[in-house]
């Protein structure tokens, strides 16, 4: 069972990060990203069918991150320029609508289910704990996620761009109306946000089936982990993630249990969804 719950903080670090990466959006510019995991698998494929072309890996890892925080930016210059104003629900409708476009064009290009070779980028142990291998892919990933969150907590109490990009969250319009150039800082925002979802997804992806679908589909648990985080709190969606990622490891180990792993996320997303409504329920109650 310890063997099955370590196995899984190589996945938690990946959910980890992707929901940090999912609050950082939502706390900077005020949108909630479902685009984030497939962003990540843009240039995770990029640097597959870079390497697959004879790119050396660490360029092709370089070249393919660059490409997902192209995509991200770009994506982030679209929600600036015709969305900067709409509700939370249009926002969050846009990048639905983006994701569904991603996933089909993805299938596309890379092949639909025809598999590639996913290169692991840390391959081998790192350090054993209770006689448990811990991966260096386990431990690379979780110390991005903290490293992630450590430098975004840092950059917005200490800096006067993470001022910027409070004010930019909290007020808008105000924001404008006093020369915070907003477009620039929405679209940093996705750019940060679309590197770090690609390098995510590229240490993961050898765990998951090899094809695009899959690997956006991780939206899922990044999501539940920045709910766990209730979209503001970058450590506890860290603490979330690696929690979901040993609850994975554990129910693959259970046989009666093992083909309903894919259901937690889920499970905890609806969860925490009905135990936010509990005010205006008591009050419909009472």
């Amino acid at each position: 069972m310890l063997t099955s719950a370590l196995a899984g903080l190589a996945a938690g670090g990946t959910y980890a990060l992707l929901g940090v990466c999912a609050v950082f959006t939502y706390r900077m510019v005020a949108v909630v990203n479902f685009t984030g995991a497939a962003i990540g698998a843009a240039g995770t494929f990029a640097m597959v069918l870079l390497n697959e072309q004879g790119v050396p890996l660490p360029a092709a890892v370089a070249m393919g991150i660059a490409f997902g925080a192209l995509i991200s930016a770009l994506i982030g210059a679209v929600m600036a320029r015709w969305f900067a104003g709409a509700s939370a629900q249009t926002k969050a409708a846009v990048t639905v609508a983006i994701l569904v476009g991603m996933i089909a064009l993805g299938l596309r290009i890379t092949g639909g289910q025809h598999p590639h070779r996913l290169p692991e980028l840390f391959p081998g142990a790192a350090f054993s704990l209770a006689g448990v291998v811990i991966t260096i892919a386990a431990t690379v990933s979780i110390l991005l996620a903290v490293a992630f969150t450590t430098g975004a907590t840092l950059f917005l109490r200490h800096t006067r761009a993470g001022l910027q990009l409070r004010a930019l969250s909290e007020h808008p319009m105000a924001a404008e109306l006093t020369g915070i150039r907003t477009r620039l800082l929405t679209v940093l925002v996705w750019l940060v946000s679309g590197a770090a979802s690609s390098l995510a997804l590229m240490i993961v992806a050898p765990q998951r089936a090899p094809n695009f679908l899959s690997l956006s589909e991780l939206i899922v648990p990044a999501f539940a982990a920045a709910l766990l985080g209730f979209l503001r709190n970058f450590w506890l969606t860290v603490a979330g993630g690696i929690a979901l990622g040993i609850l994975e490891g554990v129910a693959s180990n259970l046989v009666s249990l093992n083909q309903y792993r894919a259901g937690v996320p889920f499970l905890i997303i609806l969860a925490i969804l009905l135990w936010a409504q509990r005010g205006a329920r008591w009050d419909e109650i009472r």
